[in-house]
């Protein structure tokens, strides 16, 4: 066993338009480092936490990250036996839909993982993190987890069982993110959408979703294009993210494959086919932004393929 290690955990795009609580993505350039070592105390203690603007517990039971590496030690049955202080080092911001406590989660069982001599697989630890990230709002679902432990695009069949399957992305394919200077709670993201669906949105979304895997699977740009459609969840969410259309206009005229919301908002993502018309997106869609004062920040990068790492 190791004495300390850093690990990292990226952050994601969750339902990618058409695929809610279905799809996600990892992408470089943001996401959660943890540090790890040894100490006397038993089980799992959290000794600092940088990034979080005090925002976050120490306590490892209210933590996403001590929760998550409570789980992976107890699982091994070694709770009792030895003591592991995390330092969590946040290094991306709060509530904007780009999978922070997913991360965090990740993070929180890799570190432990990883200190260990990796008794347990990537995909075994996916379980674990699930367990941190339903700590922070109640839900079981994969669509920011897998992703950012597995890397690449994850299709997630069903949560409760854990169904994933990774798909491969296309050469080329690039993500440009702008994080507006807005705030947007995720239990009022959630809490705003309606349970009720009319079949017709049902069989145009379902098309979409089959469409936008066999396009990324075959690498079918075009496809993927008409593909990144949001029917039911966009509509209800837009109308939490001031001048919304008027941000996917902009990356749609920059010559984007789509664009839409990432997770519960308020980062809206695009797609597209190289990263001259990524980084073509991202300064529209700033410029856009811009134009009814308000403030963004921005990240243009290719899927990340490795998700978590030893770093």
């Amino acid at each position: 066993m190791k004495n300390n290690i850093k690990v990292f955990a990226p952050a994601t795009i969750a339902n990618v338009a058409c695929g809610f609580d279905l799809l996600g993505l990892a992408i470089n350039g943001m996401g959660d480092e943890i540090v790890i070592r040894t100490c006397e105390t038993r089980g799992i203690t959290i000794s600092k936490i940088t990034g979080d603007q005090g925002k976050l517990s120490k306590d490892p039971n209210k933590n996403v990250a001590g929760v998550a590496a409570q789980a992976v030690l107890r699982h091994l049955g070694l709770e009792k036996e030895i003591g592991l202080e995390l330092e969590l080092r946040k290094k991306m911001p709060f509530g904007t839909g780009l999978g922070s406590s997913a991360a965090s989660s990740v993070a929180g069982a890799m570190a432990v993982n990883e200190l260990l001599d990796r008794p347990l697989t990537k995909r075994e630890l996916l379980p674990f993190a699930m367990l941190g990230e339903q700590a922070a709002d109640g839900a079981y679902h994969s669509d920011n987890v897998a992703p950012s432990l597995l890397g690449g695009i994850i299709f997630c069949r069903d949560n409760p069982s854990l169904d994933i399957h990774r798909i491969y992305a296309p050469k080329g394919l690039y993500a440009t993110v702008v994080l507006p200077e807005l705030e947007i709670l995720t239990k009022d993201s959630r809490n705003i959408l309606s349970d009720n669906v009319s079949l017709k949105a049902h069989i145009q979304q379902s098309g979409n979703l089959g469409g936008l895997i066999i396009g990324l699977i075959n690498g079918d740009f075009d496809l993927i294009g008409r593909s990144l459609s949001d029917v039911i969840i966009e509509p209800q969410r837009a109308k939490l993210i001031p001048h919304f259309y008027k941000v996917k206009e902009a990356a749609l005229g920059a010559g984007a494959l789509g664009c839409s919301i990432s997770g519960a908002g308020p980062s809206i993502f695009a797609l597209s086919a190289n990263s001259l018309k990524a980084e073509a997106t991202a300064k529209a869609m700033q410029e856009a932004f811009k134009y009814y004062n308000i403030g963004s920040r921005v990240v243009v990068s290719e899927v990340n393929n490795e998700g978590a790492i030893l770093c």
